[in-house]
């Protein structure tokens, strides 16, 4: 085993489990990517089994803190582990995160289950090069009748990984129909967005549904129509759910059906959309932001709650008085206190005052580690519109 000598001031020594590169002091043993690594401190202390990669910015990523290989027999206590504390939180196997990758200490593996199919994603080369022990893993502990490979995530390129999706195991699964937040979706294996659907706002779906009876709702980027549909189902008067996607709006139209609901559905950029509608003098009771990253790097910051502002700005100008802003961001990058900043100032803009009335995190199958900031990526709020002010 080749080791890792770390910095004095490396993050690893705050409980977090990545290395940089500009906290690697040295390298011993001539590791190739790809391989385990030990972590030592500069008094040659061990610190953890980690997998090293000198190619990425993160060239060192712990997974255990004992010496330990990566053998099937790590492979399947991981996996099993992972399922037990999600069966412990009473998640529904039938659409669930079972791995997520540093917080069940896999880092780099993604495994979704959607019915009988599971969906793998390895983002590390290490995992990527162990591809086939996991995937016999994950055969052996979940009997998935399928498990597809979902390749595709552009964050595989910063580990030298070129991107794909394929079968792994059985064969092509077609569309699933799963229940997620209380609503039907068919999900299209390999197909949709990440490894089918946005799981982590599984139970954020039905949380803001609740405040939708009898409202005018607007979901901005509804994706496959979690929020638009849930309401739908929830009594809402109208709703309509806006996204830039022609395939995710053929998606909305056919989830609407398998829920017997009823909804418009705009195929549209949302910041162009939510600027007409200001101009048309458009009002609705309750609206939806829910969209993609806008940065996945700390240089596009500024640019990414510019992003932000704008559409709070635009929603603002749409809202009733009384009415309900439920926001979302899904970038790490951005903290709760910029997410609210950003919020606050849109607000003065628009000459509204905002009232905090709940805060919306992932799902508990995402879960977060104190000492990787990382995991705590998904905030939201649910915020109502102050009258008479």
């Amino acid at each position: 085993m080749g080791n890792v000598i770390i910095r004095s001031r490396a993050r690893l020594f705050h409980g977090h489990d990545w290395v940089h590169d500009n906290e690697v002091l040295k390298v011993t043993g001539h590791p190739k990517d790809g391989d385990v690594v030990g972590l030592k401190d500069q008094r040659d202390r061990f610190l953890g089994s980690a997998i090293f990669n000198s190619r990425s910015k993160i060239p060192g990523r712990r997974f255990s803190r004992q010496r330990q290989d990566l053998d099937a027999d790590f492979f399947r206590r991981r996996l099993t582990l992972a399922s037990a504390c999600r069966d412990k939180l009473g998640i529904s196997s039938t659409a669930r995160r079972e791995v997520w990758s540093e917080s069940d200490g896999l880092p780099g593996v993604i495994l979704d289950r959607y019915g009988d199919c599971a969906v793998l994603q390895t983002l590390t080369l290490a995992m990527d090069q162990r591809k086939e022990l996991l995937a016999d893993a994950v055969m052996e502990t979940f009997h998935p009748r399928c498990l597809i490979e979902r390749n595709d995530a552009s964050v595989r390129r910063a580990e030298g990984l070129e991107l794909y999706t394929g079968v792994l195991r059985g064969e092509a699964a077609g569309v699933r129909e799963v229940v997620l937040g209380g609503v039907t979706f068919g999900v299209e294996l390999p197909g949709g967005q990440k490894t089918g659907l946005y799981l982590d706002q599984g139970d954020n779906y039905a949380l803001v549904a609740q405040h939708a009876a009898g409202r005018r709702v607007l979901d901005c980027f509804s994706n496959q129509g979690g929020f638009a549909l849930a309401c739908a189902r929830a009594g809402a008067s109208h709703v309509t759910a806006v996204d830039i996607s022609a395939d995710a709006c053929a998606a909305i139209t056919s989830n609407a059906t398998r829920n017997n609901v009823l909804l418009d559905v705009e195929e549209a950029n949302v910041f162009d959309y939510l600027k007409a509608a200001a101009s048309r003098g458009d009002s609705y009771d309750l609206i939806i932001l829910d969209p993609p990253s806008f940065t996945r790097d700390r240089a596009r910051l500024n640019d990414a709650l510019r992003g932000y502002k704008e559409i709070h700005l635009r929603t603002a100008q749409i809202l009733e008085n009384g009415g309900l802003l439920a926001t979302f961001c899904c970038s790490h990058h951005v903290s709760d206190a910029l997410f609210l900043d950003v919020i606050r100032d849109a607000m003065i803009d628009a000459k509204k005052t905002a009232r905090l009335r709940a805060h919306y995190f992932q799902r508990p199958d995402h879960p977060v580690i104190l000492g990787l900031p990382e995991s705590a990526y998904l905030k939201g709020y649910l915020l109502e519109m102050v009258p008479g002010r």
